[in-house]
C-alpha cells in the first residue's frame, strides 16, 4: 500500500430501499460502529416525490453524522435531495452526468470494465472510482483480479478507489491491496449478528497493522 495514504475507511451500501423509515433504524446503529466515509443509498423505483422523500429520509440520519451520502444514480435527484453526491455505473453514464453534478457535488463512478475505463474516469476527475461492484446480475471479478486491480489505481494514480467487499472475508485483502475505501454490500445487512456487529469488525480488520 502506498504509505502516503491514510488507513482505508468504510463505505456502507444500503440493499434497494423501499421502506426508508424502518430502514434508518439499522442505519443508524451501524453507522456508529464503526468510522464509516460515506454511504451509498440506493433505491427500489418509484415517482420523483417520493424517491426524494426516501433520500431526505436517510439522509437526515447520515449527513447529521458528518457521513457523505451518495445516490445510487439519479444524479437529476443529488440537489434535490440534499445528497452530497452520486455513484454512476459505467463510463458513459458518468460522464453523461458530470454535468448535473460538478462541480458542487461528488461524482464517482462503478462498473469499470477496463483499465482504459478507469483512466478515462480520472481524467474526467471522478471523485472516486469502485473495483469489485457486482453488475445487475450479480456477477464481479475473481477477488484476486479486483485487488490487482485495486493496486494498480493505488500505485498509479491520487484519486481515490473504493474496493467492493462482497464479504467480510475480502474486507482485509481488499485494504492490503491499496483501497482508500471498502465498501459493505448487501451482506452486511443479513450479518447473523446484526449490522452493526458486522460494521464492527470490518473497522478492527481495518484497524489491524498491514503485513
Amino acid at each position: 500500500m502506498n504509505a502516503q495514504r491514510p488507513p482505508p475507511r468504510l463505505y456502507l451500501v444500503t440493499p434497494h430501499l423501499d421502506d426508508t423509515a424502518a430502514f434508518v433504524r439499522d442505519i443508524d446503529a451501524a453507522l456508529a460502529a464503526g468510522d464509516i466515509a460515506a454511504v451509498l443509498l440506493r433505491l427500489a423505483d418509484a415517482d420523483e416525490r417520493t424517491l426524494l422523500n426516501r433520500a431526505k429520509t436517510v439522509a437526515a440520519a447520515v449527513q447529521r453524522r458528518d457521513i457523505a451520502l451518495l445516490l445510487d444514480g439519479r444524479p437529476e435527484l443529488a440537489a434535490k435531495a440534499g445528497a452530497d453526491g452520486a455513484h454512476l455505473t459505467g463510463i458513459e453514464t458518468f460522464a453523461a452526468a458530470l454535468g448535473l453534478l460538478k462541480p458542487e457535488r461528488i461524482a464517482a463512478v462503478g462498473g469499470l470494465h477496463s483499465r482504459h475505463d478507469a483512466m478515462l474516469a480520472g481524467e474526467a476527475n471522478a471523485d472516486y472510482v469502485m473495483f469489485g461492484d457486482p453488475d445487475r446480475r450479480g456477477h464481479r471479478p475473481a477477488l484476486e483480479t479486483i485487488e490487482e486491480r485495486v493496486t494498480w489505481w493505488a500505485e498509479l494514480v491520487e484519486i481515490p478507489c473504493v474496493g467492493y467487499a462482497a464479504s467480510a472475508d475480502e474486507v482485509g485483502p481488499l485494504a492490503r491491496a491499496g483501497a482508500d475505501f471498502v465498501a459493505l454490500g448487501d451482506w452486511l445487512w443479513t450479518h447473523p449478528d446484526g449490522a452493526a456487529a458486522a460494521v464492527a469488525a470490518a473497522a478492527k480488520t481495518l484497524a489491524a497493522p498491514v503485513p
